[in-house]
């Protein structure tokens, strides 16, 4: 019994060496919750200040009606987002520089098609209340551990984001907002995906998500209780 189990151990070794051999790390991309509930805002917007907003699919539906006019307004719920490399590997975009896209709007490239989703959920049902969107952004190093170098900027050749590194969105950029134009005042959860079509392997994907209770009044929004879960 001894040989044999030893036997098997070391069978069992060999693989976990081999295994390391060929897949040396990941990435790990995990969320700040309290950053997002730190900073987070009502703001009433006329749709002609939304043009490069609107270009990138980051409105509703209904911003998109013929009878819109520019003098119009939307309700934007504002809130920011970190998110950091606390893996083993650069997290890079999939797709080869090539066919990342220009925003001309923006004047830069966006390599990934969804690095987040921002959805807001009726807190009793779960059920989606506004028209989340995929948020694709310039992936960079925008800050990084003490002794850790940042290697990563939103340039049109290295977009990524490095082990011990963030990347961060502030809550006045475009895009960085769920439209609420046509919900009603009450509790919602909001909830922010990152990686979430899971494009890019990570070692940990049960904490990509942060939902956040949120108690919208019609003037102003309170966010509280955000946290890391797996769905």
């Amino acid at each position: 019994c001894i040989y044999i189990c030893k036997t098997y151990f070391f069978r069992a070794f060999n693989l976990i060496i081999k295994f390391y051999e060929y897949f040396p790390g990941l990435p790990d991309l995990i969320p700040d919750p309290y950053y997002i509930q730190a900073a987070s805002y009502i703001q009433r917007v006329q749709m002609y200040t939304l043009r490069c907003a609107a270009e990138e699919n980051c409105l509703s539906s209904s911003a998109y009606n013929s009878r819109v006019r520019d003098l119009d307004y939307r309700v934007l719920l504002r809130f920011p987002q970190r998110v950091k490399n606390q893996g083993t590997a650069d997290f890079l975009p999939v797709k080869p520089h090539h066919q990342w896209e220009w925003h001309s709007c923006h004047q830069h490239y966006h390599s990934m098609d969804a690095f987040s989703n921002y959805d807001l959920l009726d807190a009793p049902t779960g059920r989606k209340v506004a028209e989340g969107h995929k948020a694709s952004f310039c992936l960079e190093d925008t800050s990084c551990d003490p002794g850790v170098r940042r290697r990563y900027a939103c340039t049109a050749h290295t977009q990524g984001l490095g082990p011990g590194c963030y990347d961060t969105y502030h809550a006045n950029i475009d895009c960085q907002w769920i439209d609420i134009t046509d919900v009603s005042p009450g509790d919602y959860i909001l909830k922010v995906t990152v990686n979430p079509g899971f494009q890019v392997q990570e070692s940990d994907f049960s904490n990509n998500v942060v939902r956040c209770d949120i108690r919208y009044t019609g003037s102003y929004v309170q966010a509280y209780n955000c946290r890391i879960t797996g769905y």
